[in-house]
């Protein structure tokens, strides 16, 4: 997880500014990266003050452009920093009663069901996590997160198959959607992943009724952004 610059260079003031320019985005792609040690932190970056959600995290890059990083102890919600790596899975998560208890789902089996399938990183792996606004990120990310409303994930979709074509397979389950979902999901399996934003971040960091979420590895952001400015302006499209 060393922050190690990628063997491409990428423009992430100009990806950022063509994200947000043909997907109408209400706020900033979001730069994110794991931290392994404390020596994985650029200098001068600072830590976050307060102890709130990674989703709402998430929005401070996205919506106030604050560029930071978030030790375990500033992570409020355990199942988001379960995922991330940073807290180990608490027993009322695990056997599915945390879930129950909200009324997610019939029974606590389901849940367990659920959760034993929620993408996540190796426990303890992560010292940290960074964020910033994409356009002046400080550090080489690893996810790129995006919110966004439907139009512009067609739009994202349509990028993604522009090359190959096929099909988007994407994994979500109306629960930890930012931090699972967008982050852990899409950095271990090196796809973008699409997810419908869950009720916590809903809720918690503003996510509005009208968009959706992406993650996005940070490593495709040079061929997204090509192929959206054709897909955008293609014939066909809406």
């Amino acid at each position: 997880m060393s922050n190690e610059p990628m063997k491409i260079e990428i423009d992430y003031k100009e990806s950022s500014d063509v994200l947000k320019k043909y997907l109408g985005m209400n706020g900033s792609p979001v730069a994110f990266r794991f931290a392994a040690t404390r020596d994985d932190i650029p200098a001068g970056m600072e830590e976050l003050d307060k102890t709130i959600r990674h989703c709402m995290m998430v929005t401070l890059a996205r919506k106030e452009q604050k560029c930071f990083y978030a030790t375990a102890g500033k992570h409020e919600c355990n199942g988001g920093a379960w995922s991330l790596g940073l807290k180990e899975l608490t027993p009322t998560l695990k056997t599915g009663e945390f879930y129950f208890k909200l009324g997610k789902f019939a029974s606590a089996a389901a849940c367990r069901r659920t959760i034993d399938k929620v993408s996540h990183l190796n426990t303890l792996e992560t010292y940290a996590t960074l964020y910033a606004p994409l356009e002046k990120t400080p550090f080489t990310p690893q996810v790129v997160i995006i919110v966004a409303n439907p139009r512009g994930m067609l739009k994202l979709a349509q990028s993604t198959l522009f090359l190959t074509g096929g099909r988007i397979y994407s994994e979500f389950s109306g629960i930890q959607s930012l931090c699972s979902d967008a982050t852990a999901q899409t950095y271990l399996s090196g796809r973008p992943n699409f997810s419908l934003g869950c009720d916590g971040s809903r809720k918690f960091s503003g996510i509005e009724d009208g968009e959706m979420v992406m993650g996005l590895p940070a490593e495709l952001l040079p061929g997204i952004t090509a192929a959206l400015k054709v897909v955008v302006a293609a014939p066909g499209s809406k």
